[in-house]
């Protein structure tokens, strides 16, 4: 029974993914989970109590699924200019992907303060990932720069995302510049 029960919970997760990533948060309700996974509506309700409920979820075994690969990618590098470059070209390389789309969505939504707060918390993790390699670029105000730099993914990820005229490669060839140039003044 618990394990009908885990596959039930991630097949509303994997249908909560795509829903977010098709048609954005007003997508994501509990008669489209319903229809997705084949569940009554009624069924959607035992495993989450709300529309926050599934959002937090997501955020919780999603996020850090996303932030490992970023993780991996400035492990692969040697000097902290390499880092910077594989945190924010992996991020952009993840746009497409389902979880990343989901998450993007998932941040622009109106959501209850205990969801908006999760969610920050993990973003600011990712952000915490990049504030040593800046303090080894010598940056006085590491955490500090570390959030602008971040500033800079997430506008690359919002013209990405918006299907800019810009080739995506292009978007993340001048994040990566800008990040680059920026970090070391």
């Amino acid at each position: 029974m618990a394990e009908h029960r885990s596959m039930q919970r991630a097949a509303l997760l994997d249908a909560a993914r795509s829903l977010l990533s098709e048609g954005g948060t007003e997508a994501l309700t509990f008669p489209a989970l319903a229809e997705r996974t084949g569940l009554a509506r009624s069924s959607v309700y035992e495993y989450f109590r709300s529309r926050a409920a599934v959002v937090e979820e997501l955020c919780e075994v999603d996020f850090p699924v996303w932030a490992a690969e970023v993780a991996a990618a400035m492990e692969r590098t040697g000097s902290a200019e390499g880092k910077v470059e594989a945190y924010v070209r992996t991020q952009l390389a993840l746009v497409g992907d389902r979880r990343h789309r989901a998450v993007v969505a998932i941040s622009a939504s109106e959501l209850d303060a205990g969801a908006r707060e999760k969610i920050r918390a993990a973003h600011g993790g990712l952000v915490a990932m990049i504030v040593e390699a800046l303090g080894e670029m010598g940056h006085a105000q590491p955490r500090l720069a570390a959030m602008l730099l971040q500033g800079v993914v997430d506008a690359a990820v919002r013209r990405i995302e918006l299907g800019a005229a810009e080739d995506p490669a292009d978007i993340t060839d001048t994040a990566v510049t800008m990040a680059l140039r920026g970090v070391r003044g």
